[in-house]
């Protein structure tokens, strides 16, 4: 399967701002942000002032922002827009929805890892059930009433003790939508997030813009 295999620092550096794919160093001052906050390659520096951006600009800017937050390539993406656009509602908060609504993205968000890329490798490592069944699909698309296990044969190992301490000490926030259990190394779906559960900072707008030109 295709990935992204060159430095997610360079990313955020392209986009202008934290993305945060890498979990704690993000908000460190080891962050590439914090030390070369300009787009990279040889004529990075320059590129800052060039001239205003197009609508056009604007709106790729933002689709690509967004598939680099969640870690999807642009065949998959553009599959989730279509899927978006012909479900009821607003397709700009539906295409957020699922996007959050990813098993990787869960996991990340009870607290079981520190970056979706992290959480993407547990998953695919086979550490999570949902609903008693082993599951190592990153994009498994949970539903209400789901429930998210660390599996028994993966709580013993030095990762997720580590990870139990650091959710004992409130490191970690779970978004109203979902709920998380240190003690039983579990979380559960409580519902579908709303627009105002997604704290990242993107213009669904601008992305159902750029795939309705």
């Amino acid at each position: 399967m295709a990935r992204y295999t060159e430095s997610v620092c360079k990313l955020c550096r392209r986009e202008g701002q934290k993305l945060f794919l890498k979990g704690e160093r993000c908000l460190s001052p080891k962050c590439a942000m914090e030390r070369r906050a300009f787009p990279p390659g040889m004529h990075g520096k320059k590129q800052t002032f060039r001239r205003k951006t197009s609508d056009y600009g604007l709106q790729l800017r933002e689709k690509q922002k967004a598939r680099r937050i969640y870690g999807v390539l642009e065949r998959q993406f553009r599959r989730y827009f279509e899927e978006a656009n012909r479900t009821a509602g607003m397709t700009g908060v539906n295409l957020l929805a699922m996007l959050e609504r990813r098993l990787d993205n869960v996991v990340y968000r009870m607290g079981f890892a520190d970056s979706r890329a992290q959480a993407r490798q547990l998953v695919r490592h086979g550490h999570f059930e949902v609903n008693g069944r082993k599951t190592d699909i990153p994009s498994f698309q949970v539903s209400v009433g789901d429930v998210i296990t660390v599996r028994e044969v993966a709580r013993s190992k030095g990762y997720f003790k580590e990870r139990a301490q650091i959710m004992q000490g409130g490191s970690s926030s779970v978004p109203a939508w979902l709920r998380s259990s240190v003690v039983d190394m579990k979380g559960e779906v409580l519902g579908v997030p709303a627009r105002e559960d997604i704290e990242i900072p993107l213009n669904e707008q601008l992305i159902v813009e750029y795939y309705s030109r």
